[in-house]
């Protein structure tokens, strides 16, 4: 894996004649993660596919840039919102599929050791159809983890699981993302005080720093600074302000 680069998002975007957002500017820090926070329909995965470089429905005028200057292609490992797992596909063919599709061979004993950490060391040769919804959330999360890139965006990586596995899925991201340049889009405020040292709100056409706690991470799931942070954003998300 090369170095995390920062990233510095700048600019303006419109969908439909409709201003989406105005004014952006969003860094994200070498090596840390960051959260983005907002309702639906704010511009979150607008502005995440445009850092993927992915085609979007809005026109963006502005500047996507590393600060080595290099091209970002390459070096991004995405997870959307939909698994975008293949049907006919075998659970350990599907988290293989990046290192197919290049056509190099994938080290058996690390995809071994991602398949066994999301815990699906029993459906390996299942097809998706025979899984739960979290389960094939854990195929994808599983698929990005073992691509090892740099910089990695995630697309609302937990929704789909329940309270105990996202929570067990988030400290397994982050103790398999140590090192990397993270931008997380989630509606949890809770998940983004957990797992995120910084933290933007993205509502009403402009994106605002928030308040962030100093490390390590992940938090507890009953740090009561946390937890405390975690109802201040949800009530300045609820509030519009």
């Amino acid at each position: 894996m090369s170095s995390s680069p920062e990233i510095l998002v700048s600019g303006i975007a419109h969908l439909g004649g409709r201003l989406l957002f105005d004014s952006l500017t969003l860094q994200l820090r070498p090596g840390e993660w960051t959260a983005l926070l907002g309702p639906s329909g704010s511009g979150k995965s607008t502005l995440l596919r445009l850092i993927a470089g992915l085609p979007v429905a809005a026109e963006f005028e502005g500047h996507i840039e590393a600060d080595d200057k290099q091209g970002l292609s390459g070096r991004i490992g995405y997870m959307a919102q939909q698994d975008l797992l293949l049907e006919w596909a075998t659970i350990r063919d599907n988290i293989a599929l990046g290192s197919r599709l290049r056509g190099q061979a994938c080290p058996p004993d690390r995809l071994a050791d991602i398949i066994g950490a999301v815990g699906l060391d029993d459906k390996a040769e299942k097809r998706p159809c025979e899984l739960s919804g979290g389960q094939r959330q854990r195929v994808a999360l599983a698929r990005t983890l073992l691509e090892d890139r740099p910089v990695i965006l995630l697309d609302e990586p937990f929704s789909a699981l329940d309270a105990r596995t996202r929570a067990d899925m988030q400290d397994l991201a982050a103790s398999h993302l140590v090192g990397r340049t993270v931008l997380l889009v989630t509606h949890d405020p809770g998940e983004a005080v957990r797992l995120c040292s910084h933290i933007y709100l993205l509502q009403d056409n402009r994106l605002v720093e928030a308040p962030a706690l100093s490390g390590p991470f992940p938090k507890p799931v009953d740090d009561g600074d946390a937890l405390a942070l975690q109802a201040k954003l949800l009530m300045q998300i609820r509030s519009g302000t």
